[in-house]
């Protein structure tokens, strides 16, 4: 089974997002780049997480051309290999539906150093993209032009995407992500956030 290490941490992370509510159904997705082959493992389309086993996970070039597998990759598979082609350094990606990021998604706004946490994103805001349908090359042309240096932005109407060094960097960034978006409402709620300038986050 090609990238069988890889396919195994898909499924363990898909139920972790799972569990976490951070991909509510079968929405969002998870893969993890191999440089050398070329080659991501991509959760697979429509199934719960609870029921990935690894070799359900979906192994394909950067072209969504499936190299293993016998189920067909995320809908959203080119969001995924645009961050890996354009982001020498990232080698997973985390997309999900989170609550929180995905209210600020839908009013287009960015989430901001509420909390340092945002900093793990390598940004202190993480702005939202135009919108685009889902699962097509023009969403991920205009999630990456948005992303810039950072390695997170949210998708208009849709929710948010993160890259990391590894797999549970990736997923560690898209908790903290909520966590901030979740931060932002409540104070938001409350009355006007006060937001760390740069300075303060450097």
């Amino acid at each position: 089974m090609l990238m069988q290490k890889e396919r195994e941490l898909v499924a363990e992370y898909g139920r972790k997002l799972s569990a976490a509510g951070l991909c509510p159904g079968t929405s969002g997705n998870l893969s993890i780049f191999s440089p050398a082959s070329g080659l991501m493992a991509i959760s697979p389309s429509g199934m719960d997480y609870d029921q990935i086993q690894p070799e359900d996970v979906v192994v394909a070039d950067l072209n969504g051309r499936v190299a293993d597998g016998s189920r067909k990759p995320s809908s959203e598979w080119a969001l995924h290999a645009v961050f890996y082609q354009n982001k020498p350094e990232a080698r997973a990606v985390v997309h999900t539906h989170s609550v929180y990021c995905t209210t600020f998604a839908i009013l287009g706004a960015p989430l901001r150093a509420v909390h340092y946490a945002i900093g793990d994103a390598a940004t202190d805001e993480v702005v939202c993209a135009s919108y685009r349908t889902f699962g097509t090359p023009e969403l991920a042309q205009a999630a990456i032009a948005a992303c810039g240096n950072g390695n997170a932005v949210l998708l208009a109407n849709h929710g948010v995407v993160v890259c990391g060094a590894d797999l549970p960097g990736a997923y560690s960034l898209a908790r903290n992500l909520e966590y901030v978006a979740e931060l932002q409402y409540q104070a938001l709620c409350v009355g006007t956030p006060n937001v760390l300038t740069q300075s303060q986050m450097a």
